[in-house]
C-alpha cells in the first residue's frame, strides 16, 4: 500500500513528534519536555464527570480512569462523542492506550495533565480515549491505519478523523512541546483545507477495506512449513537466542513451531534455536529474577534491559513453551521455569473468584524499571557483605550500577539483576557445589523478594480478559498434565468455571472483559478461539466432558457469528457487534497468535476428537482464506504453521478406556510426561461420550482395566493394558 503522509505540508513541523512508541513497536529514545511552568499548571475545568473529572469518571477500564482526572475533556468512544463532533463540526481527536504502557504514561504527563495542550485539544477536537486491551476491534483498525500512513506502530497511538470516524491522520507518541504547535496547524487546516483532509481520510478507508479482503486459495502445506522454518533460521541469532537484533520479543508461538519441526524431522537446529532462546530469556533481565514472571519485551539483542511491563498474554504463552521444552528434553530448568511463572502469576495476577488481571506496570513512582532495580549498597544493607557479594556475582551486579549501560545514557548506581554467567561458573568462581549456590540463591531471593515488598509497587490492571485468561487457563492446564500437578488443574479449572458463569452472554456467547462486578463488550473472536484452546486443554487434563461440549458449543457460536461464507475465515467482530469503520480479519501472530491461527489448531482438535469432517474442513478453509497472504512470509504466522503441521501428521487418537477416571491416570500420566503434540486425547467412561465421538461406542475397558485404544487417522491398533506398549505405538521413547 502507498499511501502518502496525509498532512503533507505541516509534515516537516511535526516530523520529529512521530517518534516511535511503547508497547509491540519500536522503542521509544527520545522525549520532549514543556516548560516548568507549562507542566506545573492547574486544569481549573469542571468536565461532565464531576468537578475536576471528565466523562471518563464513570467507566470500568483502568486505564480509562487514569484519564478521568485529565483537564481534557475526554469521552469514551460511543455515539454521544461521534453526535458532538457533528454537532460542534470538529474533528475527533482519537486516543488509543492500554494502563501499563510506559509512553502512554509520558504522553498524559506531557500533554493530558497540561492545562494549555488541554485547552487547546479541547478548543479543536472532540477528544476520545480508548483502551486497546477493552477494545481491540477498534485499535485494530486504527493501528493498520497508522501502520500504513507512516510505515510504523505503536502506543500510545494518535488518530485525527472526521466525526463519521474516518482518519486523515496518524502518529504514535507526539511530545507536549510539539502538541503546541501541532494542534492549532491541525485547527486551522480543518478550517481551510477540509476537502483535502476530507479526501484524503476517504482515500484511506476505502486503501483499509481493500487490505483487508481475502480470496480462498490452495490448501497450506510443507512448502509454506519448509519456508517458515528457514525464515526463522534465517533471522536467529545464533549468540544470544531470538530472532532478529532489537528490540526482541518472546514469541513463544515460534518455539512451539520449530519444537514441532524438531519432533517430526529431529533436526538439531530446530531445538537448538529453541533453547537457546529459552535459555537467553530465562537468564537475561528481561526475567525478574526476584519475583518471577517475565516483562514484556528486551530493548537490547542480549535479553537484558527489558521493558519492564509484565503482561499475563506472555506468562500463559511462555509458560506453554517452558513445559514443550520440558517434554522434549527433560531438563529441570525449563520445568522450573514455568513453576516460577505460575508462581508468580497465582501470587500477583489471580482474582479470588478464579479469574486472572491482565498486567502488571513498568513504572512504579513516576519511574520505569524503579521496583525492579538494585544498589550495591541496597545488597549489602540486606545481605550483609559476604552474602552481597555472592548475590553480585551470580546476579550481575556492579557499584556502579549496570543499569546505565543501555538506558538511554541514564547515570544511575542501580542493577539489573541477571545471570552474568552459568550457574556453574558462577559455583565454580565462589568456590561452592552447584547446589550449594542454587540454595544460597534461593535463600537470598526471598530476604530481596520481602525487602522489595515494602516499596511502591507498579500499578495493577485488575480487569479480567476472556481471551488471556483462556491462554492462561491452557498453560495451566497443560502443566498440569505434564508435571503431574492437580493444583494446577483446580487453578486452570476455576478460571474456565468463572468465564463460564461470570462473563456469559444471554445469547449463549460470552463478554470479553470483567471489572468491578460486571462483564460487559462484545465477545470478539479472539475471546471464543482462545478460551476454546483452553477448555480442550482443561478437557485433556481433568477428563470431564463438560469442557468438551463447551468448547465444542462456543466454537459452533463463533461459526454462525464469526465466519465470513464467501471467503472463509473468521472475522475479528461478530455480526452482532459494533458497526466500524471496516469488519477486519486478523491471521497475523504477533504478541499473541491470531484469532484463526489458534482456531484452525482447535478446530483439527476437535475433528480428531469427533471424528467429524466438518471440523477440519473449517480448518482447512481457515488457512485457504489466507494462503496468499500466508505464502508471502510464512514466519510471520507460526501458530498457524503448528496447525498445519497437525494436520499434515503423522497424527494419533488415542481413546483412554476405564471404569471410573482414577482407574485412567496410569495412561494419562504417562502421555503427559511426552511430547506428543500431534494427539488428541478422548476419555470413555460410559456410554455419554459417543454423543460426541460415536466410534468410542465401542472401545471399552479389557478385563476390567483401564485400556488404550491408540489410532492413527481413526485406524486403531490392537487395545492394550500396558502404558509402556500405548507410548510405544505413539512413537515415543
Amino acid at each position: 500500500m502507498n499511501l502518502f503522509f496525509p498532512i503533507r505540508s505541516i509534515a516537516l513541523v511535526f516530523a520529529m513528534a512521530l517518534l516511535p512508541a511503547c508497547g509491540d513497536g519500536e522503542q521509544q529514545n527520545a522525549s520532549s519536555e514543556l516548560s516548568k511552568e507549562e507542566d506545573s499548571m492547574v486544569a481549573n475545568d469542571t468536565h461532565a464527570g464531576g468537578e475536576g473529572r471528565n466523562r471518563l469518571a464513570s467507566e470500568k477500564s483502568p486505564y480509562l480512569l487514569q484519564h478521568a482526572d485529565n483537564p481534557v475533556d475526554w469521552y469514551p468512544w460511543g455515539e454521544e462523542a461521534f453526535a458532538e463532533a457533528a454537532r460542534q463540526d470538529k474533528p475527533i481527536f482519537l486516543s488509543i492506550g492500554y494502563s501499563t504502557c510506559h509512553w502512554c504514561h509520558v504522553m498524559e504527563h506531557e500533554s493530558f495533565e497540561n492545562a494549555e495542550v488541554a485547552r487547546l485539544l479541547n478548543d479543536a477536537f472532540v477528544c476520545v480515549k480508548v483502551d486497546r486491551e477493552e477494545r481491540p476491534d477498534i485499535d485494530n483498525i486504527y493501528m493498520a491505519v497508522c501502520q500504513m500512513m507512516t510505515g510504523r506502530g505503536g502506543w500510545p497511538l494518535t488518530i485525527i478523523m472526521t466525526p463519521d470516524r474516518r482518519p486523515f491522520f496518524a502518529g504514535t507518541y507526539i511530545p507536549g512541546a510539539a502538541m503546541l504547535g501541532f494542534v492549532p496547524r491541525v485547527k486551522q487546516m480543518w478550517a481551510a483545507e477540509r476537502a483535502k483532509l476530507v479526501d484524503e481520510s476517504e482515500r484511506v478507508t476505502q486503501a483499509l477495506a481493500q487490505s483487508t479482503q481475502t480470496a480462498l486459495g490452495e490448501a497450506l502445506g510443507q512448502n509454506e512449513l519448509n519456508a517458515a522454518y528457514s525464515q526463522l533460521a534465517s533471522r536467529f541469532d545464533a549468540q544470544h537466542g531470538g530472532f532478529g537484533d532489537r528490540p526482541k520479543f518472546p514469541t513463544p508461538h515460534n518455539l512451539l513451531f520449530l519444537l514441532r519441526r524438531w519432533s517430526h524431522k529431529r533436526d538439531a537446529q530446530s531445538l537448538e534455536m529453541v533453547e537457546k532462546t529459552l535459555q537467553g530469556m530465562r537468564n537475561g533481565g528481561m526475567y525478574d529474577h526476584v519475583g518471577f514472571g517475565f516483562h514484556r519485551y528486551s530493548t537490547d539483542n542480549r535479553w537484558f534491559l527489558p521493558h519492564f511491563e509484565k503482561m499475563l498474554y506472555d506468562q500463559a504463552m511462555l509458560a506453554m513453551a517452558y513445559t514443550e521444552a520440558w517434554q522434549a528434553t527433560g531438563k529441570d530448568a525449563y520445568r522450573s521455569t514455568t513453576d516460577e511463572i505460575f508462581t508468580y502469576v497465582l501470587r500477583d495476577m489471580t482474582d479470588a473468584r478464579g479469574g486472572f488481571y491482565s498486567a502488571e506496570d513498568a513504572d512504579s513512582d513516576g519511574e520505569e524499571g524503579k521496583f525492579y532495580l538494585w544498589s550495591e549498597t541496597e545488597l549489602r544493607e540486606v545481605l550483609g557483605d559476604a552474602d552481597a557479594a555472592i548475590v553480585s556475582a551470580a546476579w550481575g551486579v556492579v557499584p556502579g550500577g549496570n543499569y546505565a549501560e543501555e538506558a538511554s545514557g541514564e547515570k544511575s548506581d542501580r542493577n539489573i539483576l541477571y545471570r552474568a554467567r552459568s550457574l556453574d561458573e558462577s559455583a565454580a568462581a565462589l568456590q561452592l557445589s552447584r547446589k550449594e549456590l542454587e540454595e544460597k540463591l534461593e535463600s537470598f531471593r526471598q530476604r530481596l523478594f520481602d525487602v522489595r515488598e515494602s516499596r511502591i509497587h507498579p500499578g495493577k490492571d485488575d480487569k479480567i480478559l476472556a481471551d488471556w485468561n483462556g491462554l492462561m487457563i491452557a498453560a495451566l492446564a497443560r502443566a498440569a498434565r505434564a508435571f503431574d500437578n492437580p493444583g494446577y488443574a483446580e487453578r486452570a479449572a476455576a478460571a474456565a468455571r468463572f468465564i463460564m458463569t461470570e462473563m456469559s452472554a444471554p445469547d449463549g456467547g460470552l463478554s470479553h472483559r470483567y471489572r468491578a462486578g460486571s462483564a460487559d463488550i462484545t465477545a470478539m473472536v479472539d475471546d471464543y478461539a482462545f478460551v476454546v484452546w483452553g477448555l480442550l486443554e482443561l478437557y485433556e487434563t481433568t477428563f470431564e466432558q463438560k469442557y468438551l461440549e463447551a468448547a465444542i458449543r462456543y466454537s459452533e457460536y463463533a461459526h454462525r457469528n464469526f465466519w465470513d461464507d464467501a471467503s472463509g475465515g473468521y472475522f475479528f467482530t461478530s455480526i452482532n457487534g459494533e458497526a466500524l469503520l471496516i469488519r477486519q480479519k486478523e491471521v497475523y501472530d504477533g504478541a499473541v497468535p491470531s484469532g484463526n491461527s489458534v482456531f484452525a489448531l482447535n478446530l483439527i482438535r476437535i475433528g480428531r476428537i469427533t471424528a467429524d469432517p466438518k471440523w477440519e474442513q473449517r480448518a482447512r478453509d481457515i488457512g485457504r482464506a489466507f494462503q496468499s497472504q500466508i505464502a508471502r512470509g510464512p514466519s510471520a504466522f507460526t501458530l498457524m504453521m503448528s496447525a498445519v503441521d497437525f494436520q499434515i501428521g503423522p497424527s494419533f487418537e488415542v481413546v483412554i478406556a476405564a471404569n471410573e477416571p482414577r482407574d485412567a491416570q496410569i495412561m494419562t500420566r504417562a502421555l503427559g510426561r511426552a511430547y506428543l503434540p500431534r494427539k488428541v486425547v478422548v476419555f470413555r467412561f460410559d456410554d455419554n461420550i459417543a454423543r460426541i465421538a460415536p466410534y468410542t461406542r465401542e472401545q471399552k475397558p479389557l478385563d476390567g482395566k483401564p485400556t488404550a485404544y491408540v489410532c492413527r487417522n481413526y485406524a486403531c491398533e490392537l487395545p492394550t493394558n500396558d502404558p509402556e506398549e500405548m507410548m510405544r505405538l505413539l512413537g515415543s521413547p
